[in-house]
């Protein structure tokens, strides 16, 4: 019921719409009941050969018929703009607060999981809120109605006829019961089932490669099956109720047919009531079977909005700071981390452990070191992408904790070696992080970034659509499109994380003479893992075990670093193999 009442409260903002809706729900059942009363009534004059009241009763049962054509199509368009702005509230808001969660929370999550809370799961919701409270309201008013002018009629045999009605209620709610686990259980295995065709999706490059396609079928068969056996269950009560909830009106029926019979032989019930009786119990047919399935949807709704509110309750591990601090006019992006320790969720190690770095304005820093040694994880902490359990991360003297997270992110630009591309258009990829960019601003970022020349190339230059994450441009095209999205954000900080890894000697060549044009007077962070791009570097740290081993320059870490020296010769080795 908690779960119910917050569902209750995205309502909130539609109160005059939902009770408008309610208004015509009730008008055009009221003209639904009225039907039966005059039908009886016209069998009454029937009997009694009023020709003309007969006449008038026709025109009253064309005139409820109409109206109630006309209310129930006005309360449908009500309530389906109120279903559909729910719906709308429901993404926009899980959507901002999804953006507003720290990265650490989507590294243990499932895309496929997510997408479902935000389609599946919202659609059911939104489908109850909009219809289905209109649908029960409908069905109690009608019983309601139906009962009144039965009771009016003749109270004993409207006792007779009401009797399967609390089994009814009683049978109702104990399917919902039974129904919500269910349900929920349903929910879950969708957004598994929808985690496996993310994955399939997004993999296929993977998948072909390999030739695993018959593996990932195997596995989308056996999610699919998962869905089957759990929506068995929620059939299986389903199956059991529905027609038992259709049973129950039934043996009102047989009792009107039974008694009411009687009452007309022996003279105590005219015909026309007789008839307005069986009339409205088989109106009351039609709701009361109905009634399990609404109830069905309610449940399915409760178990998709409990899994939106698991998300929605989730609250952000990372916050802005109520006032922040502005970080220093014209700043030369000094670096400084005090006794850092980052241990990630479910990692057996910290990732750092009381790291001390302090990088001078306008230097450019070379992180090297084995994999897992901490040099992404450092570089993480510099934009607030995670928040070190110890110590503090500083940026020219303030702690970036207390710089509001938006400003400090525009002032770091980082180029990784994944490099991520939007479905849009080459400028508006380059111009992604400062939408304001000009064009010619755009063209001189990607010149400077050695991609001007490839994008002039393409069908409709920089106009021309990049496919999803950029898959139609080759690993190195991307990547020097992402040093231009970066380059053209005039950074106080530049962090690459191993930039160059997917360009060719030549290119690579081009790309770190334009990078040093860029990074000179300008603080930079190099994750590198050749020595060409160690060479950019004034200075260089290695990392051991998630703390700094050794710093120094080249010649002083060959002489003083075992590791380091160990790393060189790696590399040396690699090329004699190449040249070989």
């Amino acid at each position: 019921m908690a779960v119910f009442r917050r569902l209750l409260g995205f309502l909130r903002p539609y109160r005059g719409a939902v009770a408008l809706s309610a208004l015509l729900a009730a008008l055009a059942t009221a003209a639904t009941v009225s039907i039966p009363w005059l039908t009886g009534r016209a069998v009454d004059a029937v009997q009694d050969g009023a020709r003309s009241e007969l006449t008038t009763i026709a025109l009253a049962v064309a005139g409820a018929g109409v109206l109630r054509l006309v209310l129930t199509v006005a309360r449908r368009l009500v309530a389906g703009r109120v279903s559909l702005s729910v719906q709308v509230d429901l993404r926009e808001r899980l959507h901002t607060h999804l953006l507003g969660l720290e990265l650490a929370f989507f590294d243990g999550q499932q895309t496929g999981q997510l997408m479902s809370r935000a389609t599946v799961d919202l659609q059911s919701v939104r489908f109850f809120l909009g219809y289905g409270l209109v649908f029960i309201l409908q069905a109690a008013l009608t019983i309601a109605l139906a009962a009144v002018a039965m009771v009016i009629i003749q109270p004993g045999l409207a006792a007779i006829a009401l009797a399967p009605v609390p089994f009814v209620v009683w049978a109702s709610f104990r399917y919902g019961r039974q129904a919500r686990p269910a349900l929920q259980e349903v929910q879950q295995r969708i957004g598994e089932l929808t985690a496996d065709v993310e994955e399939n999706v997004s993999g296929v490059r993977v998948v072909k490669a390999f030739a695993r396609e018959a593996r990932q079928y195997g596995r989308f068969e056996r999610s699919v099956g998962r869905v089957f056996g759990q929506s068995m269950i929620s059939t299986r009560l389903r199956a059991f109720y529905d027609p038992f909830l259709g049973f129950l009106p039934q043996l009102g029926l047989a009792a009107v047919l039974l008694v009411g019979g009687r009452q007309y032989v022996n003279g105590s019930l005219t015909l026309g009531d007789f008839t307005t009786f069986y009339t409205l119990l088989l109106m009351l047919i039609g709701p009361m079977r109905s009634l399990g399935t609404t109830l069905g949807l309610a449940q399915r709704a409760t178990a998709s909005g409990a899994r939106v509110f698991e998300l929605l309750d989730r609250a952000p591990g990372m916050v802005a700071p109520v006032t922040p601090r502005a970080l220093p006019e014209g700043g030369g992006g000094r670096i400084e981390l005090r006794d850092v320790t980052l241990h990630y969720d479910g990692a057996s190690l910290p990732a750092l452990r009381g790291l001390d770095l302090d990088v001078a304005p306008g230097t450019t820093l070379a992180l090297v070191g084995a994999t897992g040694s901490g040099k992404t994880s450092l570089v993480s902490l510099l934009s607030r992408l995670y928040e070190p359990q110890e110590g503090a991360v500083l940026l020219d003297g303030v702690d970036v904790r207390e710089v509001d997270p938006t400003a400090l992110r525009g002032e770091i630009a980082v180029v990784d070696d994944s490099p991520f591309l939007f479905s849009a258009t080459v400028a508006q990829n380059i111009a992604y992080a400062r939408p304001d960019a000009t064009r010619e601003e755009v063209e001189a970022a990607a010149r400077r970034a050695q991609a001007d020349g490839f994008v002039r190339e393409l069908p409709e230059g920089y106009d021309t659509r990049v496919g999803e994450r950029g898959l139609t441009l080759s690993g190195g095209q991307r990547q020097r499109l992402a040093i231009a999205r970066a380059l053209v954000t005039d950074p106080r900080v530049l962090i690459l994380d191993d930039a160059t890894s997917s360009v060719d000697a030549s290119t690579e060549q081009a790309i770190k003479a334009a990078l040093r044009e860029v990074m000179e007077g300008r603080t930079t962070v190099v994750i590198a893992h050749r020595l060409s791009t160690i060479a950019l570097a004034d200075e260089i740290a290695v990392l051991e075990g998630g703390r700094i081993a050794a710093r120094g320059d080249h010649a002083a870490l060959l002489a003083a670093s075992p590791l380091y020296r160990e790393i060189v010769e790696t590399e040396l080795a690699g090329r004699e193999e190449v040249a070989a």
